[in-house]
């Protein structure tokens, strides 16, 4: 029997949330503290959105998920990381994040700022593992996807000029490349580290690439959307940090009804490249870009 959406989104969560468990065992050396700040970030929930799309991705391809589960756990340890460290008071200096004081609130800057480091290492750790154990090039390329996503030609670079771009009055070329790359470059990578590793063609790379890029982008236009007027509450963090922190968004060069129009635009373009795939296989994704239009946090 099928699962719908929802029991594919749950499903995923599940398998990657009681898989980090078994690579978290009880601290009880003296690095306990930064195991407990580790643990902190990653189980303070979230949707867990780029180790479903990496599996899902596996998925669409008939290959075994928990074969590449540790890789999905990766991924979700680089994307906690970056959290902690974007939370920072030298960064976005956040206080709460799902819901929670953020973790150099909890446990201080020093503590936090190892423990973005330790996942970091810990997810290249699994990563070089998981290539030790499977000796496949197309593997190794999937990894370098991941590894290049994180660092100066992604995220990195997206964080360093989304830093130096504040306050400043920015063209929108500028501010796409922030968009795209300080969140776009590692939900792209969950998609394509996965087709690659899943050995693709080229056609159906290039057509989950250009769905990953636009889906990653509507993800960030609708953060800027959600700073606006989203409800705090269910956010699970404060709104309006963009407008104190004079950051180029969408909706500062837009305005927001036009951002709204530009992500709706965006998820039909992205459903459109999928359209090489059968339409049971491409269902979830289909699902997915309209789930992450439509999100309330």
């Amino acid at each position: 029997m099928l699962m719908n959406f929802k029991e594919l989104l749950d499903l995923d969560k599940e398998i990657v949330e009681n898989h980090i468990k078994n690579h978290f065992p009880k601290a009880i050396s003296y690095e306990k503290k930064l195991l407990d700040s580790m643990l902190y970030s990653l189980n303070a929930g979230g949707k867990r959105l780029r180790p479903t799309l990496f599996l899902e991705t596996i998925r669409l391809f008939k290959k075994n998920i928990y074969d590449f589960v540790d890789i999905a756990c990766a991924l979700e340890m680089i994307h906690t990381y970056s959290l902690i460290h974007d939370d920072l008071p030298a960064m976005d200096n956040d206080d709460l994040r799902r819901g929670k004081p953020t973790n150099h609130i909890v446990f201080g800057e020093a503590i936090a700022i190892l423990a973005g480091d330790a996942l970091l290492n810990y997810a290249n750790e699994l990563m070089l593992k998981f290539l030790i154990k499977n000796n496949d090039v197309n593997y190794v390329k999937g990894v370098y996807e991941i590894s290049k996503a994180s660092g100066i030609n992604g995220m990195i670079a997206g964080q360093i000029v989304d830093i130096e771009s504040e306050g400043l009055d920015i063209d929108f070329k500028t501010m796409e490349f922030i968009h795209s790359y300080k969140t776009g470059a590692l939900i792209d990578a969950s998609v394509m580290s996965a087709a690659i590793m899943a050995k693709a063609s080229d056609r159906e790379l290039l057509a989950l690439k250009s769905y990953a890029k636009n889906i990653g982008l509507v993800f960030q236009i609708t953060d800027d959307i959600l700073d606006i007027e989203g409800d705090s509450a269910i956010l699970g963090k404060n709104i309006g940090s963009d407008k104190i922190q004079d950051k180029a968004t969408y909706p500062k060069f837009y305005g927001l009804e036009k951002s709204k129009i530009i992500s709706k635009e965006l998820v039909d373009e992205a459903i459109n490249y999928l359209e090489i795939f059968n339409s049971n296989d491409k269902m979830f994704f289909v699902e997915l870009a309209y789930f992450i239009l439509k999100r309330q946090k």
